[in-house]
């Protein structure tokens, strides 16, 4: 059962919300850079995190599901959030260019359906970027925040639920060292600063990045141009394990060794 609409706005509206809208809003503005001229999809409750990409997106909509319900998003100007089944998103094949999944999965009845879903709707070569609680995390234990309801993930089971949808994972990436409780809200950077370095495996939150390639068959005769990568989330490798040191975010192009 998923949490209410009131329940999710009722806490990034509070000291804790605050705090997790900088800490993963500056993830997920240094993972896509600009966004001028592309569509942008937020599914399950993203709101908190799609406003700074409506600046340049061309059009930025949310998709909330039937068992959440909806708020009107944003407060004023035209209504751009819609509630939405979870495994019929209400979009045509290959509309959008980014997608992001907050609050989406770990209160899903079938994950790897739903991101085949999103697969539907994400055009050739587009990225989502996945957001999770994280299973040895702190976050994952209490039912303080949003984030205490449903099936945490691993990076693991996050990974394999995303290969079983058809998309190809590129990146993943923690965030969210901040203890679940108010007293430490104003201290969010410093624990990321500190937490990234010391505490990488109880990270509150999980994020990878995916992205849906497409293959065209290549005329008789014709050599076909090498793949590119798209973008990555973060430089740590698909496959390194949990326990790896990440290095600090940043873009890169090319494969990821």
């Amino acid at each position: 059962m998923r949490r209410d609409v009131q329940h999710l706005r009722t806490f990034y509206g509070g000291p804790l919300g605050r705090a997790t809208i900088g800490v993963l809003g500056d993830k997920l503005a240094e993972a896509w850079g600009s966004v001028r001229g592309l569509d942008v999809l937020g599914v399950g409750y993203a709101t908190p995190f799609l406003e700074p990409f409506r600046v340049d997106a061309r059009r930025v909509v949310a998709a909330m599901p039937a068992g959440q319900g909806v708020d009107r998003w944003p407060a004023s100007g035209a209504n751009l959030a819609c509630l939405s089944a979870d495994l019929a998103l209400p979009f045509q094949n290959a509309l959008f260019d980014r997608v992001l999944l907050t609050h989406a999965l770990e209160e899903s009845d079938d994950p790897t359906a739903l991101l085949s879903e999103v697969k539907r709707v994400l055009a050739p070569s587009g990225r989502l970027i996945a957001v999770v609680a994280n299973r040895s995390g702190p976050w994952a234990r209490t039912e303080a925040t949003p984030f205490g309801y449903g099936r945490p993930f691993s990076r693991t089971q996050l990974e394999e639920a995303v290969r079983d949808a058809g998309l190809e994972p590129t990146a993943w990436s923690r965030c969210l060292y901040l203890p679940p409780h108010t007293v430490f809200a104003p201290y969010a950077d410093p624990f990321e600063q500190v937490g990234a370095k010391l505490w990488t495996p109880i990270s509150g939150l999980i994020l990878m990045e995916a992205v849906k390639q497409t293959f065209a068959v290549k005329p008789r005769g014709a050599v076909a141009p090498a793949l590119r990568r798209a973008k990555a989330l973060n430089p740590v490798p698909v496959g390194v394990g949990a326990h790896s040191s990440p290095l600090p975010m940043r873009e890169r192009e090319g494969p990821i060794a």
